[in-house]
């Protein structure tokens, strides 16, 4: 079944000219953008363009092209309608489709990229405890959760190795910051908790990109159901899954 609509989309494209295909994919993504930010449909499109620059990453990294086929496209059509005066090359053809695809039918990060098998601790549980589950894991990034089933931070193996730095230069000795203090007690000493973020299941990995983009600082995002930390986390990515979201949006 997969195989015959990939031919058949082979065969459509084969039955439309360059221009047809330019034109098609330039439509969809003046329409996915106004659409999507509330713009009006008679703004120019360098102008939606630059617009939308602020909310989303993929159109930020193909700025340029896309004000480019903005010009493109009033050059290969008449000013009074549709009529083709020229015909784009292949590669233009293939990259506007590709950005129109990024945009109007976007990768769910659940999907390719969130890791399903999320590891989590129960906020009552000894230093000791969650060291021993984050090196047995090779997770350096482990969910804690309280009594009310609240996700109420993040359990980073960096994190942990300065709170004990802290512990002992402040007196403390090691078997006191191992079994006497919690990783409820060391989260609660994060001065703030932008460290971590939640996001919806529906979440695309553009998005998902854009934040750790826009928070250096950014450790882990974890996707619930409605994006709510009292849901039961359906997966997790974390800084090591930039790189991964780079490939799947270049590849897209």
């Amino acid at each position: 079944m997969i195989e015959e609509i990939n031919v058949d989309n082979i065969e459509d494209k084969v039955k439309q000219t360059n221009s047809m295909r330019f034109l098609s994919a330039f439509n969809n993504i003046d329409y996915a953008i106004k659409t999507r930010y509330n713009m009006n449909r008679s703004m120019g499109f360098s102008e939606a363009i630059r617009k939308a620059v602020a909310f989303n990453f993929i159109v930020r990294k193909y700025e340029d092209d896309l004000i480019s086929y903005g010009r493109l496209r009033n050059s290969i059509v008449h000013d009074n309608g549709d009529y083709v005066i020229a015909e784009p090359h292949i590669e233009v053809v293939e990259k506007i489709e590709k950005i129109e695809r990024l945009l109007t039918t976007p990768p769910k990060a659940l999907e390719v990229v969130a890791r399903r098998d999320v590891l989590s601790v129960h906020s009552s549980k000894s230093m000791r405890d969650v060291i021993m589950l984050v090196a047995s894991s090779s997770y350096s990034n482990i969910p804690v959760f309280n009594d009310e089933n609240e996700i109420i931070g993040i359990a980073n193996g960096q994190k942990i190795l300065d709170s004990f730095g802290k512990f002992l230069l402040s007196g403390g000795n090691e078997t006191a910051f191992l079994d006497s203090v919690k990783i409820e007690d060391m989260l609660s000493k994060i001065e703030n908790s932008n460290y971590y973020a939640f996001a919806n299941k529906d979440i695309t990995v553009e998005q998902a990109l854009a934040l750790f983009h826009q928070n250096s600082k950014l450790l882990a995002v974890l996707v619930t159901e409605n994006g709510g930390a009292k849901e039961k986390p359906l997966g997790i990515m974390t800084g090591s899954d930039v790189l991964k979201m780079n490939k799947i949006l270049e590849n897209y």
